[in-house]
């Protein structure tokens, strides 16, 4: 779309043509455009996903996570900055430029949740961190008697599981194993075999941890419930005398119209279902889930909330842009 609103432009200079693109386009985006002696970088006037700047000798570097840095030598230099922030980078160096009015940022909030990897850094602090104070919060707004704590689906909740277990006072456990071997499971013929696929080949439970014990399953989020029935299943196979999940996210109520495939509301288990009807469908014997008001604290408690917000559309229903999900384009006419 940036490509043809470019080619669209004329024969403006190519700064000048990316910036009158940009000027009509809403929604989430992060890029950068490669011509043949410039780079350009830049951001949604939200800053919805994160986007960074690095250093690599003399050479600038661009990456969606900062941990990508760590792996090619790079050192990191700084975010690129919501608002409508255009970096050029070529011969002469690197400048900055605002192509629309700056606004508070609304980075999405499933970064820190699960899609981000925990070794990066989103706005200054450490991912694992944040899950690690998720986690925290998640034990005092739900707590639970027992006896163990496990993450979910390793690796991506082990950050919130080790905070519960922190400010519960319950050991974490490693209860589940990933199998870092099996083959994909997307490619099975059919919507059974992956399901199972997905959870009873990937992941195996470790029955001397959990035979017997009152198990704390703290998972980063659930979508669809598949995955947290099955992995409630399997701790009960194992031996677990109750399983409590423990959710340190909100429930995901509402699709995701910026670059996330969750665009149908039927998909989400939260929202056709109470709580407690979410409860029974996955099998466990408690459900509880990080409240909005102790995510949003999680991640931004420590920052300047004049400069910095998080997206929680899918949770609270409240988008950060104009969003057309219901509109009906009508078929051209001569």
């Amino acid at each position: 779309m940036i490509a043809h609103l470019i080619k669209r432009s004329g024969h403006l200079p190519m700064e000048e043509a990316i910036v009158s693109a940009l000027g009509m386009i809403k929604g989430a985006y992060a890029f950068s455009i490669l011509t043949e002696d410039q780079m350009f970088v830049g951001l949604d006037p939200r800053g919805l996903r994160p986007l960074s700047i690095g250093r690599l000798g003399d050479a600038y570097v661009v990456a969606s996570e900062t941990c990508a840095f760590d792996l090619i030598g790079a050192t990191y230099e700084r975010e690129v900055r919501p608002g409508g922030e255009l970096i050029i980078i070529d011969e002469d160096g690197f400048k900055a430029k605002q192509f629309t009015t700056p606004m508070q940022r609304t980075l999405c909030s499933m970064e820190y949740v699960y899609f981000s990897r925990p070794d990066s850094d989103l706005n200054g602090k450490n991912v694992h961190a944040n899950r690690k104070t998720m986690g925290k919060q998640l034990a005092i707004e739900a707590p639970v008697e027992a006896d163990v704590v496990t993450g979910g689906v390793p690796d991506s909740s082990i950050s919130a599981a080790i905070g519960f277990s922190e400010a519960a006072g319950i050991p974490y456990e490693l209860g589940l194993i990933k199998n870092r071997y099996v083959g994909r499971t997307f490619i099975q013929p059919s919507q059974e075999l992956r399901e199972q696929g997905g959870v009873k080949m990937k992941l195996s439970p470790v029955r001397g941890i959990v035979d017997g014990k009152r198990v704390v399953m703290v998972d980063d989020s659930i979508v669809r419930g598949t995955t947290s029935r099955r992995i409630v299943r399997l701790l009960k196979e194992a031996g677990a005398t109750e399983v409590h999940v423990r959710i340190a996210s909100p429930p995901i109520q509402n699709p995701c119209y910026y670059g996330i495939d969750t665009s149908n509301k039927g998909e989400l288990i939260a929202a056709n279902n109470s709580i407690e009807e979410m409860r029974e469908i996955i099998g466990a014997d408690s459900l509880s889930f990080l409240s909005t008001e102790g995510l949003e604290t999680s991640i931004v408690a420590d920052r300047d909330q004049k400069q910095f917000g998080v997206c929680q559309a899918c949770f609270t229903g409240n988008y950060p842009t104009e969003i057309y999900p219901d509109t009906v384009i009508p078929a051209y006419k001569e």
